[in-house]
């Protein structure tokens, strides 16, 4: 039954009015990123490993900024390995040679943790569990499934080929590939997606007979094929379970599978459905609990009908509206956690204007039973075309960061207390920057794979367990001891940091210290302008600054370091036009490496974006 926010949300819709979307403390904010055909990462298969790594570090920066906190890295595109496994070849995609390794060597799926990390961000490592060749046109290397085991393969008309999900050793290598994943990198999650048995494709139909030998050889029971192949996937689907639980109990389980489950479920959904084509049964997961979350790819518009000739009226229903399915899908999660992946790539066709996927945040944030959201694809949906998504969630709807949320079933150990919590933040402080650093809990139940940084106003310091309650007293989250804060006023402002779980479960907080933040403001609702994540970041040269006005403005733009001190004045109070403006910083020779701020001020308002400087 839809819940009754959920249903006044779509009213709020239907009429024309506004829904209230309110920042949340704890919400899953993910972004897909794709290695298959290099659709996000690396922009060419004959990058250098330099250049890989720092489009990396950039991609992880941008989506830090836009306020991502959770990135879905894919490492296994087609039986292969962007990361360095015994059991599979190096991927294409990666160096353009199938089982030849980067040179100078460097492991993507390490370098992908760390990073994430670093910014307080989750990686969780994205497989595809069956498939073998996409229809790709590389040569295989001599070690590729496809060559050391054909036994194993099923091939098809569309000129793609899969593992045979019937094959008990085909279940038992996935849950080696992942057991390997999880025992050697230090992920939080382990994620598949809905590439089970092929999909239709052209004057391909799916499959049909290829797997009759593997039935007749391994029925275990079954008379309907169908039924069987539900079960095939659901086997893998537990075993890989019992495998994360034991070699890394702390990494969870997802799966983004189809956006529709079953043809006419809910009532007024038709379209292709994964249950009869695909042949996976994702209620069936969740009434095992043998995931602890499901992304179902929700790439379809919130409106009820469409205008799919453009002339401005809409002329076709839509039967595969977000607005039945995302609550249909939260109506099964059995105590489990559900995630919709929104559609970011499809803005600006049929259905998908400018605020159609702040339209669908709102959507979940209205029910009770969804716990955030997965944005497919990074660069498409928001660092590609300016279309403004980025912008609408980092000054909007994830203006204040998040914490993913902590799941009842697994562990509620809290780590040992930061200590030692301290600021180098001047007296009267002018610059915008709050510099602080802590010390590692020593102790504790519970690993500190994260820490929470709280920024608690004059009027609120008073109650510190009511305000680090409280989604707008998140400053950030980092995965290091230090964190340089940018207040939004001129208060005397009160800081404690918490140490953050894997389950994110918090610590006690520090002990309190008091920092002076800058004049500038920043008004609660949307800013007047845009100051985009300085490129490249981390920079070795000159470093591009890109801002936007909404309206005429005088503009300054500095760049400090980390204590406040003005290191270069780009532009001095200079009159700009409505638009988007670039300023290359070209540094002085006695700029060395460090962390360095972008401070750009206009119209009495501030923004302060961090730029790393590399020698």
């Amino acid at each position: 039954m839809m819940h009754r926010s959920l249903l006044l949300a779509v009213l709020g819709l239907l009429l024309g009015t506004s829904v209230t979307a309110q920042p949340q403390k704890h919400e899953f904010r993910g972004a897909w990123i794709a290695t298959v055909v290099n659709l996000d990462w690396p922009s060419c298969t004959s990058c250098p490993p330099a250049t890989q790594q720092a489009e990396l570090v950039t991609l992880l920066e941008d989506l830090q900024a836009t306020g991502v906190n959770a990135v879905v890295f894919q490492v296994r595109t087609e039986a292969d390995a962007l990361y360095d496994s015994p059991f599979e070849p190096w991927s294409f995609w990666l160096t353009g040679s199938q089982g030849t390794a980067p040179d100078p060597f460097y492991d993507p799926l390490a370098f992908a943790i760390e990073e994430a990390h670093k910014r307080g961000m989750e990686l969780h490592a994205w497989i595809n569990p069956y498939r073998a060749d996409r229809g790709s046109d590389y040569p295989k290397a001599a070690s590729h499934v496809t060559n050391a085991h054909p036994e194993w393969i099923l091939s098809f008309s569309s000129g793609i080929s899969i593992l045979d999900p019937g094959l008990p050793e085909v279940r038992d290598h996935v849950a080696s590939v992942v057991g390997d994943i999880a025992r050697r990198y230090d992920i939080d999650g382990l994620h598949y997606d809905d590439y089970f048995y092929p999909y239709p494709s052209g004057s391909f139909s799916g499959i049909s007979n290829e797997d009759d030998a593997t039935f007749a050889a391994h029925p275990r029971g079954f008379t309907d094929q169908g039924d069987w192949r539900r079960d095939n996937v659901n086997l893998l689907v537990a075993q890989i379970q019992d495998t994360l639980q034991a070699v890394r109990p702390e990494a969870v389980h997802g799966v983004s599978p189809f956006g529709i489950w079953k043809n006419g479920t809910p009532s007024g959904v038709s379209g292709l459905d994964a249950f009869d084509v695909i042949y996976a049964d994702a209620v069936a997961w969740m009434n095992a609990q043998t995931i602890d979350y499901l992304a179902p790819q929700l790439y379809w518009s919130s409106q009820q009908s469409l205008d799919t000739d453009g002339d401005g009226r809409p002329d076709r229903p839509n039967r595969q509206r977000f607005t039945r399915l995302a609550p249909w899908w939260a109506s099964v999660r059995n105590d489990r956690h559900v995630y919709p992946g929104l559609g970011a790539y499809r803005i600006g066709t049929t259905g998908y204007g400018a605020t159609e996927i702040p339209t669908q945040i709102r959507i979940t944030r209205a029910n009770d039973d969804i716990d955030g959201t997965v944005l497919f694809r990074p660069y498409d949906g928001l660092f590609r075309g300016n279309l403004g998504l980025d912008d609408s969630l980092r000054t909007n709807l994830y203006r204040t960061p998040a914490l993913p949320p902590p799941m009842p079933w697994r562990s509620q150990d809290a780590p040992g207390t930061p200590t030692d919590l301290e600021t180098s933040a001047p007296a009267g402080n002018q610059s915008g920057a709050v510099p602080l650093s802590w010390q590692a809990p020593t102790s504790g139940d519970a690993e500190a794979r994260f820490y929470a940084v709280y920024r608690i106003p004059p009027a609120e310091a008073g109650d510190l367990a009511t305000a680090t309650a409280q989604a707008r007293s998140l400053a950030g989250v980092t995965g290091e001891t230090t964190f340089t804060d940018a207040p939004p006023g001129d208060g005397l402002y009160t800081y404690v940091v918490t140490a953050v779980s894997p389950n994110s479960v918090e610590s006690a907080p520090s002990n309190a210290v008091q920092a002076q933040g800058a004049t500038a403001s920043e008004p609660t609702d949307r800013l007047a302008f845009g100051l985009l994540p300085p490129r490249p970041n981390p920079a070795s040269g000159p470093a591009e600054i890109q801002f936007t006005l909404r309206a005429p403005a005088s503009v300054t733009l500095r760049v400090v370091d980390a204590l406040g001190r003005e290191v270069a004045r780009l532009l001095d109070d200079a009159p700009h036009a409505a638009d988007t403006h670039a300023v290359v910083w070209r540094r002085e020779a006695g700029v060395g490496s460090g962390t360095y701020f972008v401070v750009l001020d206009a119209g009495g308002e501030r923004i302060t974006r961090p730029l790393t400087v590399v020698r």
